[in-house]
């Protein structure tokens, strides 16, 4: 039997497994992400001589585009299912995450990484940046549901707004961990580092987005309602336009993880409660669930194949302190002073889930330059991202659901809607 026979039924399984698997996780409270790497891992030790290695190291190609495609994917579902209209008011707990948490965890990893792990200067930035992101992609147990659904939830919204442009805010340090591995000095690369991979890149990632997000609103909504005959109905135009506005940003030279979801985001905000946005967000969705098996599955035969062979303590023990005190603390920091409840502070700075964002810098990274510790970051971002998994896989659809009670009981206080007890 051919090999890819055998992978085209893994992958036929992986992803019909994937209808069930949403209401199987609500059931058990386990994410379906545990439930894949776990099969992932007995796949690979039952079948491993007849499958692809799944060594990100020698399959830096494959790991690049694989989840640069999933992730971009869950950018665009990310943005479409926001039932908060942009401003910088109602948008600004998010804001804060994605720029004082963010840069406050790459500062504190990177530095960690030197003075324990005595990691140059390049690798630990990059380490930093690979770790400081929420993941858009395995983060969906902790984040809004689908478009219109009218609920305010503040540690939901918050999660998916941080994961949709927390990916674009980590690029400039990957670039800048890039230029330091080219044996450049921090002052000799900063001034065009600031300049190029900070500022025109960023503006050129949200300009192009916003852009493209309303050619495309103006094509999905206004069109149709000015030439009757020119209508669409198809989910499919959103996996089109992610492609779309990635692929034209990234020819000038701009963030296309910025551009997707900002795009998502305006297509989203120009008709806020048109009932097309469920059929835009249902075909992402479907199409993210899918890739996601897939990467899951090699990501748990990587674990068995020998990512985490260059694995210390030392990077385990740091991997275990930025999960369970790093990422909260610097949330808390950020969230100082919001109107969030003390309780939605702590939900949204633990629930930072790492993932496919993660893997994509680091095989991006790689791709450009070679690092002199090649090997460990992978086995560190892998052990983090593995941690991340079991720990918030098992926990993050009871902490949600006893949330979402709470939420809803605080509204029905508001709205006096809750009875007087019996006397």
């Amino acid at each position: 039997m051919s090999t890819y026979i055998i992978i085209l039924v893994i992958i036929g399984l992986a992803a019909l497994g994937m209808a069930w698997m949403p209401s199987i996780s609500r059931k058990i409270k386990i994410s379906y992400s545990v439930i894949y790497v776990i099969l992932g891992i007995l796949l690979y030790l039952a079948f491993g001589r007849l499958l692809p290695l799944p060594d990100p190291l020698s399959k830096n190609t494959m790991t690049l585009h694989l989840t640069e495609l999933v992730v971009i994917v869950s950018l665009m579902g990310s943005g479409l299912k926001i039932d908060q209209p942009f401003s910088l008011r109602q948008w600004a707990v998010p804001l804060r995450l994605v720029s004082v948490t963010l840069v406050l965890s790459i500062a504190i990893v990177a530095a960690l990484a030197m003075w324990v792990l005595h990691f140059d200067l390049a690798s630990a930035l990059l380490l930093g940046a690979v770790l400081a992101p929420t993941d858009p992609v395995l983060a969906a147990d902790v984040q809004v549901g689908p478009p219109l659904e009218e609920a305010r939830d503040n540690v939901k919204f918050a999660l998916t707004a941080e994961a949709g442009m927390n990916d674009g805010t980590a690029f400039p340090f990957v670039w800048l961990a890039i230029a330091l591995a080219a044996h450049a000095t921090p002052s000799e690369v900063l001034p065009a580092w600031l300049w190029g991979d900070l500022l025109y890149k960023v503006v050129a990632g949200i300009v192009s987005g916003f852009l493209l997000g309303r050619l495309l609103a103006y094509l999905v909504f206004r069109l149709p309602e000015q030439k009757k005959y020119i209508v669409t109905k198809d989910g499919f135009v959103a996996i089109s336009a992610t492609l779309l506005v990635y692929g034209l940003t990234e020819m000038i030279h701009g963030y296309g993880f910025f551009a997707v979801f900002v795009a998502a985001v305006t297509l989203r905000n120009y008709e806020m409660h048109h009932k097309y946005h469920r059929k835009l967000h249902a075909f992402t969705d479907q199409i993210e669930r899918i890739l996601v098996a897939i990467v899951l599955l090699l990501f748990g035969g990587s674990l068995v194949s020998g990512v985490l062979d260059k694995l210390s303590w030392q990077m385990a023990v740091l991997g275990v302190v930025f999960v369970l005190f790093i990422r909260p603390l610097t949330a808390l920091i950020g969230l100082a002073g919001s109107p969030l409840h003390i309780k939605e502070k702590l939900a949204t700075g633990f629930f930072g889930i790492k993932g496919m964002g993660s893997f994509f810098y680091l095989a991006f990274a790689l791709h450009e330059k070679r690092f002199r510790l090649d090997e460990e970051l992978w086995a560190t971002g892998a052990f983090v991202v593995l941690l991340s998994i079991i720990i918030h896989g098992l926990t993050a659809t009871s902490v949600m659901e006893q949330l979402d009670t709470e939420f809803a009981e605080k509204i029905e206080l508001q709205e006096g809607v809750v009875a007087a007890p019996e006397k």
